[in-house]
């Protein structure tokens, strides 16, 4: 979490345990993807937690963190939540505008990875919550395909429950820019976290595909 090392340990473990119960709870094997959201999730608030730990020892592990979790933040999550969603789509149509989503995403994550890899990273603590600086170009063309993966893509599922988590984490968006925009990055990434709880949702019974 964006607070301390502790809540973000705490989310981590908790995150881990309910994609444990999304996965078990899956019995097609398209759905996978999208019930191991909450489980990448709880793995990069761990991250984030060893990174408090690390501020104390400027010396130690923490540049790894911050670029392990910047993979994360940056890469993973705009091309593999559409890409989780498009495996569960049923109809011709919709389908085919998630897999523009798709390319979209996939577009955003090898830039954001071409800029991970050339610019410097790095993380501060300011007003109690962890500050990413990560200065790369044409911001606005690479944050407008981002948000084409991350939230839109789940509005155009025709299942509820998919479209009730791209509600949630558009709902989290929203609050991030409003009330945490120094610390964007972080901020948005636990409330993004603790929304991919509604995966849950999708892996009950008689709410998955059957094919």
């Amino acid at each position: 979490m964006c607070f301390s090392a502790t809540a973000s340990f705490s989310a981590g473990a908790v995150l881990l345990g309910l994609g444990s119960v999304a996965v078990g709870q899956t019995h097609v094997g398209r759905a996978i993807p999208y019930a191991l959201i909450p489980v990448l999730f709880g793995i990069q608030q761990l991250l984030e937690g060893g990174l408090w730990l690390t501020f104390a020892q400027p010396q130690g592990c923490g540049p790894l963190l911050t670029h392990a979790y910047s993979a994360f933040s940056q890469v993973i999550w705009p091309v593999y939540i559409p890409v989780a969603v498009v495996l569960l789509e049923p109809h011709p149509l919709r389908r085919k505008a998630q897999w523009c989503v798709v390319v979209a995403g996939a577009a955003a994550s090898l830039f954001l990875l071409v800029e991970l890899t050339h610019l410097q990273i790095r993380a501060e603590v300011t007003g109690a919550h962890i500050a990413y600086i990560f200065p790369h170009f044409h911001e606005a063309i690479a944050t407008g395909l981002y948000l084409l993966g991350a939230c839109i893509s789940p509005l155009l599922s025709s299942h509820r429950a998919v479209r009730w988590f791209g509600v949630l984490i558009s709902l989290s968006l929203v609050i991030t820019m409003v009330f945490y925009n120094l610390w964007f990055i972080s901020v948005w990434c636990f409330l993004a976290a603790i929304t991919s709880c509604a995966v849950l949702a999708f892996t009950m019974p008689g709410q998955q595909p059957t094919v």
